[in-house]
């Protein structure tokens, strides 16, 4: 099968292009309001892009007409956010989060997240989360259909005892985020494999891992 991406819809290739960019990682993003109200947004367009300077990128889509979503305008108008990632215990929350709301009404406060103080930027963070890091906007790229905004990460929240910070390594034995699929789905990151070897056999895991 051969498929011409000029000759295609928008709709078309966002569907084929999100379908099969799969697994995601999602960030839960908080920004502020005008008014003082934090939103919370959950966007899968969602990356690391380097760490030097430490970049992170959401990419985040027009409404109709091109009405912004609460979160870019939040982000163009303060210049900051607070990206989460989220684990299972909290996926069924992030994904309500992704409801439309008022501007004057939180999502955390919709479906029962907590907001916690941040660092360094004014949007909160949400306390339930694994790992959250607070972000100043570093650079803006625009497209006809989205903003792309890329963050530098001024200070990192996790989890207590999720980061061994002897080694700077993550207990992933501790860690279950979930990611993006198709269509309506989500995954789990449990089912892990190595391809480490040792003696020319691959093994199961490597010292770091079970750390």
């Amino acid at each position: 099968m051969e498929v011409d991406f000029d000759t295609l819809t928008e709709y078309q290739r966002y569907k084929l292009m999100a379908s099969l960019i799969v697994p995601r990682p999602i960030a839960l993003v908080t920004t502020l309001g005008a008014d003082g109200t934090v939103n919370a947004a959950p966007f899968s367009m969602f990356n690391m892009l380097g760490e030097d300077p430490p970049i992170v990128m959401v990419s985040i889509n027009r409404l109709t007409e091109g009405a912004l979503k609460d979160t870019a305008a939040n982000i163009l108008r303060t210049g900051e956010f607070v990206a989460h990632l989220c684990d299972e215990d909290m996926a069924e929350k992030m994904h309500r989060c992704g409801e439309r709301l008022p501007p004057d009404i939180s999502e955390l406060a919709h479906v029962g997240l907590t907001p916690a103080p941040s660092r360094q930027v004014a949007p909160a963070r949400i306390a339930e989360a694994p790992v959250a890091f607070e972000c100043r906007l570093w650079e803006t790229l625009e497209t006809p259909s989205r903003h792309i905004f890329i963050g530098r990460v001024l200070h990192l929240h996790a989890r207590d005892g999720l980061i061994d910070t002897e080694r700077w390594r993550v207990r992933l034995q501790a860690y279950f985020p979930v990611g993006r699929f198709g269509a309506s789905f989500y995954v789990t990151t449990r089912d892990r494999f190595s391809l480490e070897r040792t003696a020319g056999a691959i093994t199961a895991s490597t010292a770091i891992d079970e750390m």
